[in-house]
């Protein structure tokens, strides 16, 4: 999947930009983030903007001293350092290449968990301050309908979804907050393949997802 093969049509907010340029988010979010970059011209263009004003701004701040040997002391860690063997990157046909290596295979090798209706998740491994995962939504069925205690980022990877506000195809991401109550509802015409990340637990009505949350982690 490339940004020249996707037509997007849902992007980033300047808030999120501006906090992945200044490299203050979870690692989740980072990830999801630097994701859609990668297929997303637009984005990436307004985040050099960003990082130029960041640079801009690094340049009138005030210097710091150092020690006299800070240089010698560095350079000297740098020479007697070990270099360690760059491990060989798997070639991921059809994934992002920040996706690529979280994942390690391809999303047909993608080990999924049940969470009910059809759908099925699974979980990758970031910092435990917001959680990153892959959502597996057959084609017509849909995401239990929730609410959310914090931010949520759903990035679409294949497929398509609907909800309250629009549809979202591939290279789509969706920015929902604690005023968003939806019921995300996957495309007839395939399935939906979804990168996630969210910093708060999500906020279901029904009981049954309310039940099992605490066992899935959403």
């Amino acid at each position: 999947m490339t940004a020249a093969m996707t037509k997007i049509t849902h992007h980033l907010t300047d808030a999120l930009l501006m906090a992945y340029s200044a490299g203050t988010l979870p690692e989740a979010f980072n990830l999801t983030i630097a994701t859609h970059l990668s297929l997303c011209d637009e984005c990436r263009a307004r985040l050099g903007a960003f990082d130029s004003v960041g640079g801009a701004l690094l340049e009138g701040c005030d210097t710091v001293a150092m020690a006299d040997d800070s240089l010698e002391a560095t350079l000297a860690r740098i020479t007697g350092a070990t270099p360690a063997a760059a491990p060989r990157r798997k070639r991921v046909e059809g994934l992002p290449a920040p996706l690529a290596d979280y994942i390690g295979g391809s999303l047909d090798a993608v080990k999924w968990r049940p969470v009910g209706m059809g759908v099925k998740q699974a979980i990758l491994r970031t910092s435990r301050d917001a959680t990153a995962r892959l959502l597996y939504i057959p084609a017509g069925a849909a995401v239990p309908d929730h609410g959310h205690r914090g931010t949520e980022l759903t990035l679409v990877l294949r497929g398509a979804f609907r909800d309250e506000t629009d549809r979202f195809g591939p290279g789509d991401i969706e920015v929902a907050d604690e005023s968003l109550h939806h019921t995300p509802v996957a495309d007839i015409g395939a399935d939906c393949i979804c990168l996630a990340a969210t910093d708060a637990p999500l906020r279901f009505r029904g009981l049954i997802p309310r039940i099992a949350q605490p066992f899935l982690r959403i």
